[in-house]
């Protein structure tokens, strides 16, 4: 038998009102339905692609706070192709790596507060 000392204490939400509303309402939803039943399921305003990309970008970040060159990041990336160092300079995947690193340090420095936001209709 639980007694009272052994019970979870209830949670409560304040949820402001404004433009971000049904943002914070989805996060919210989201919040109570991990607390329910476990796992968190997966938001679906970010797609697979999206959150693929966003772990690479990461990785990049990290790699690049380590002094690794964009080579050696696009190697451990996208270990399928071959990167030779020769035709380095005019790979497609040297373009899509600084891109990455880029728009990771973006994020690293405030921009993954825009990441779940709903696109709007001015």
């Amino acid at each position: 038998m639980v007694g009272l000392g052994d019970a979870e204490p209830p949670r409560a939400a304040v949820i402001l009102l404004d433009d971000a509303t049904p943002d914070r309402l989805e996060a919210l939803a989201r919040y109570w339905r991990g607390i329910r039943e476990p796992p968190i399921p997966t938001d679906p305003r970010v797609t697979p692609q999206r959150r693929q990309r966003l772990r690479h970008m990461l990785r990049a970040v990290d790699a690049r706070l380590e002094q690794e060159s964009y080579r050696a990041i696009a190697m451990v990336l996208f270990p399928q192709h071959h990167i030779q160092a020769a035709s380095w300079a005019g790979d497609a995947l040297r373009e899509t790596t600084i891109r990455l690193a880029r728009d990771g340090m973006k994020l690293v420095h405030g921009g993954y507060r825009g990441l779940l936001k709903r696109p709007r209709k001015p």
